[in-house]
């Protein structure tokens, strides 16, 4: 009430920004790269909230068929149902149809499940990659199901650092093998910067023989 010396108190995003960011936002470095003969799909495996580390050994690469792959970067709870909906769906396709459903296929069907849950979202923006019948092909989503296609990609809080690093020497004649070392010196400069990324990295890379899961440790 005015006039008796009494202050409202500040609501919880005053304080938080009072104190110079939102404390609650997970941070990543998640990367995604076409390929002449697949794709890699990548993360850091640090998970963490504003200042705390939840985990050293996070997991933000998930396969979803045998020749497609997602990457996230944002909440753990949301990127598990996320990709387990997809996969589940995308297995139901397959069975339905009768052949394998294709990335662009997979990226639309998750589009639809990101923007059907537009009302209560899931915090998460999402690489899709994978390798089909038209060859290699990457898809990019935000939290509303926005679906961009891409020849490479990074999300998370260490996207300026580690997309300067591929910018500057990405080919897309590149091999899987070649793109690897290249994703590795990126989202290790991201980690060098950036606080919220860190304790080694996930691979997942996808050619038309088949997806191969790799980790990194340090």
């Amino acid at each position: 009430m005015e006039g008796y010396g009494l202050q409202s108190q500040p609501s919880q995003s005053q304080s938080q920004a009072q104190q110079g960011g939102i404390s609650w936002i997970p941070g990543a470095t998640t990367v995604g790269v076409v390929c002449k003969d697949g794709v890699i799909l990548a993360a850091e495996k640090r998970v963490s909230y504003g200042f705390f580390i939840a985990s050293k050994g996070g997991k933000k690469v998930f396969p979803i068929t045998e020749q497609i792959g997602a990457a996230c970067a944002g909440l753990v709870s949301d990127m598990q149902v996320l990709a387990r909906d997809v996969a589940a769906n995308a297995n139901l396709f397959s069975m339905d149809v009768g052949r394998k459903i294709s990335v662009r296929a997979a990226a639309k069907l998750m589009s639809n499940i990101l923007f059907n849950r537009r009302m209560a979202p899931l915090i998460t923006q999402t690489i899709v990659g994978g390798v089909d019948d038209d060859g290699p092909s990457l898809w990019v989503l935000d939290v509303l199901g926005s679906v961009l296609p891409d020849e490479y990609a990074v999300v998370g809080s260490g996207t300026e650092i580690a997309i300067a690093v591929i910018e500057e020497s990405y080919n897309k004649d590149m091999t899987v093998a070649e793109a690897k070392g290249l994703v590795t010196r990126a989202i290790k400069s991201a980690i060098s910067r950036d606080t919220m990324s860190g304790d080694g990295i996930d691979f997942l890379l996808i050619t038309k023989e088949g997806t191969t899961e790799e980790t990194i440790k340090f």
